[in-house]
């Protein structure tokens, strides 16, 4: 006889010898708590959640050094609204790197951008523009970006040139252009209603750059995790010959992650020029710098496959919350462009490590 059936078994059974309880009867413990010991297990060992430690550090430290001053509500506020270009520009890298690939261009794709929106601007009511004109000044704007990320994204896929130099090619390219449109001086002819709006407005008392930034991480997110189209994206930086096996169109998809690239530089730019109602020509030399630690610091891989949106959002914050608690304590803010090379050669060791790791398993 084996005893009474009922004991030792459970729903969540899966078979196999249980543990030994009291008096040698088989128990095992409710399925319910192994569920949660699992989720905690992979909370605690997630990217994302080392990458918020790391976050929350920082701003313990500056807190300590600036106690009443860093983190006010102002403050916050002030930060989510530095970070907001840089996050929606991290939002296409992110897709960039997944695939194993980088974007350089990024901080001079958001000034062309910004400056072929400014040129339609001057030339069509000036800062008296009407909506319409300020919706079309916006979409060209963002037509800027993706057809020049589309364009890096073709030489990278059917020309196979390597992403960096393509980009890093790029990159020179739009500043070149940048300043033979503009003359080398920034345009400052920016309509009222776009500055007004986008560059200053709230909704509900959220700036409106705040709001933007934020539903654009989080619809892209979402097309990351739950479409064809990100599912793509992990494949082809998981194995790209692999995924054309498959039947993913590699090339037509490579295109088309760099132009999602360039189309958030551009919605960067028009951001920009909103908030400033200028086009900083001269103001995002280290702009990729910020953008790919970001990414990294998220978690994502350089050798691509691997990485989430979740982790670029927080990711976003740990370089910009350096930057202002560095002004706040009265340090030279030229200290975080030093810092930001050095966290994110920390990071990319860090990726490298992990990965040896996970061969040698």
């Amino acid at each position: 006889m084996t005893g009474d059936p009922a004991v030792g078994t459970t729903a969540g059974d899966t078979g196999g010898p249980a543990p030994a309880g009291r008096g040698g009867t088989p128990t095992r413990q409710p399925s319910s708590r192994i569920s949660v010991r699992r989720l905690v297990k992979r909370t605690f060992t997630a990217n994302e959640s080392w990458t918020f430690v790391v976050l929350l550090i920082v701003m313990a430290c500056f807190t300590i050094l600036s106690p009443g001053k860093f983190l006010t509500t102002n403050d916050f506020s002030l930060i989510s609204q530095g970070a907001a270009p840089f996050l929606v520009m991290a939002v296409g890298e992110t897709f960039v790197i997944l695939t194993a690939g980088i974007d350089l261009s990024v901080g001079f794709v958001l000034v062309l951008s910004g400056v072929v929106a400014g040129e339609y601007y001057i030339h069509n009511g000036g800062t008296n523009a009407g909506v319409g004109t300020v919706w079309l000044g916006v979409i060209i704007g963002l037509a800027t970006g993706g057809v020049y990320g589309m364009a890096q994204g073709f030489l990278v896929a059917k020309m196979k040139i390597p992403a960096l130099i393509a980009t890093l090619a790029g990159l020179g390219v739009a500043e070149g252009l940048s300043y033979l449109i503009t003359g080398g001086h920034d345009l400052a002819t920016v309509p009222n209603k776009l500055a007004s709006s986008i560059g200053q407005g709230s909704l509900f008392g959220v700036q409106w750059l705040i709001v933007i930034s934020f539903l654009t991480t989080l619809l892209f997110g979402l097309i990351l995790a739950y479409t064809s189209f990100g599912r793509y994206t992990y494949a082809i930086g998981s194995n790209p010959e692999a995924a054309r096996r498959v039947g993913i169109h590699v090339d037509r998809h490579l295109i088309l992650v760099y132009g999602v690239s360039g189309l958030m530089a551009g919605l960067a730019g028009v951001m920009n020029l909103a908030y400033f109602s200028t086009t900083t020509i001269s103001g995002h030399p280290l702009d990729n710098l910020v953008v790919i630690t970001a990414v990294v610091l998220g978690g994502a891989s350089l050798f691509g496959g691997r990485g989430s949106m979740l982790g670029t959002f927080i990711g976003v914050f740990i370089p910009e919350t350096l930057a202002a608690g560095l002004i706040i304590s009265g340090v030279n803010q030229y200290w975080q462009y030093i810092l930001t090379g050095v966290v994110l050669a920390a990071a990319v060791y860090l990726d490298q490590f992990r990965r040896r790791l996970r061969e040698r398993a």
